[in-house]
């Protein structure tokens, strides 16, 4: 009988987000009148901007065309797109990022996990706590940890907790690591990292011969002009990080997938016999194997999103969120609850009250408010007690959610 991986096995029974449409559909099922407003999922509500959409549609045109046929495209993305991500994005922000050290992928979800093919299976790695649930995971499926203790901590792993003592935002590990997951803005939790903090970590990596992943899908929500967008805006980061970043959530691309990693030619990470190998070369023989590219048509609609009227049209998405963020903050807080993040970020961290779990917490928005958020505790250990509203969803359902939350909520 074949045998399975058993790494899997570890796991816990089912990822976050699966359970959490598990019981929103128990109770609608059992509810059918019942009108559900989710602010969980942080999956975005309004349509792709006008010139993505054209530009897409000029591309199947294309394809209906032998002369401008495409067939199988680079692995790495089209030259153009990277070429223009890497002069707007990096290059007119100071960073040095050539247009060959960019991948062009279907995600930065799917790059987060894939990028541990390159690395070894000996490797401290640290996560903060909460955490986005894939760094974890995926380190789990890989046979990195061990197996999790009755607080869902894998052992193996190094958690570096983020709380409101230190502004969300973890200390340097006491200990050496070798891998380092950094999420800013941060999900869960709506922080930023300022160029002091980032450098911190910069300057620990480079010391201890580290490697930083560094996740900056949300940072087209930065509006404060003094916090870094890219961890290659801090000197030193091109000899110690790889920045994950997304089409998802800025342009909408999150039901057409495209995103991207940056990988510096000049990172260097060490073989099993000592020897120093660039990681680009990996990564790069990693893509060519295993991935296929993404669409042409796709990318030209990526493409437009750095035209003048993409590049419009995606602000106006950007600051449409922000605006839902602002409204669920300040409509909590006036709730009495506690209320973090949602400044530079779409999401927004709240602790629960009256000692209630993150779990009950959801259970008691969704049968009272009829409201879908996502219980912290599903994010790591040090989340019990918190809970995550996203700003991503319809103006008319934000206010709606949040009138019934106060409803139930405010003080009296």
């Amino acid at each position: 009988m074949a045998t399975l991986n058993s790494h899997y096995l570890k796991l816990k029974a089912g990822y976050l987000f699966p359970e959490i449409a598990r019981r929103v559909n128990a109770y609608a099922e059992a509810n059918p009148g019942a009108p559900i407003i989710r602010l969980g999922i942080g999956d975005v509500t309004e349509p792709l901007p006008a010139a993505c959409r054209q530009a897409m549609i000029q591309a199947v045109n294309d394809m209906g065309e032998r002369a401008s046929f495409k067939g199988y495209g680079p692995e790495q993305g089209y030259t153009w797109l990277r070429e223009v991500i890497a002069h707007q994005d990096f290059q007119s922000r100071g960073c040095e990022v050539n247009a060959d050290e960019i991948f062009v992928s279907d995600g930065s979800k799917c790059d987060t996990g894939n990028i541990l093919d390159i690395f070894g299976d000996d490797n401290t790695i640290a996560v903060t706590d909460p955490v986005y649930p894939v760094y974890v995971d995926t380190n789990v499926m890989a046979g990195h940890t061990g197996p999790a203790n009755e607080r869902g901590e894998y052992e193996g792993l190094v958690y570096l907790p983020i709380t409101a003592e230190n502004g969300f935002t973890a200390e340097l590990p006491s200990q050496k690591v070798d891998l380092i997951y950094l999420c800013f803005p941060n999900n869960p939790t709506g922080a930023t990292a300022t160029r002091e903090h980032l450098q911190a970590w910069v300057d620990y990596a480079r010391t201890h011969g580290s490697v930083i992943f560094f996740d900056a899908a949300y940072e087209a929500f930065i509006t404060d002009p003094s916090l870094p967008h890219s961890i290659f805006e801090i000197p030193g980061s091109r000899e110690c990080a790889i920045e994950f970043r997304s089409f998802s959530k800025n342009a909408g691309f999150t039901g057409t997938r495209c995103a991207f990693t940056v990988v510096p030619k000049s990172l260097i990470a060490k073989a099993a016999d000592g020897s120093q190998v660039p990681v680009w070369s990996l990564w790069n023989r990693r893509q060519s194997t295993k991935f296929n590219g993404v669409s042409y048509i796709i990318q030209r609609g990526a493409e437009a999103v750095y035209s003048p009227a993409g590049r419009a049209e995606v602000q106006a998405l950007v600051a449409f969120y922000l605006e839902n963020a602002r409204l669920i903050r300040e409509e909590l807080t006036a709730a009495g609850l506690a209320v973090y993040g949602g400044v530079n970020a779409p999401y927004v961290w709240v602790k629960t009250p009256h000692g209630l779990s993150s779990w009950d917490f959801f259970d008691k928005l969704l049968h009272t408010c009829h409201v879908v958020g996502t219980p912290g505790s599903g994010f790591g250990a040090a989340g019990e007690g918190y809970f995550r509203v996203s700003a991503f969803n319809s103006r008319e359902n934000v206010i709606e959610a949040m009138a019934r939350i106060r409803s139930q909520f405010s003080p009296v």
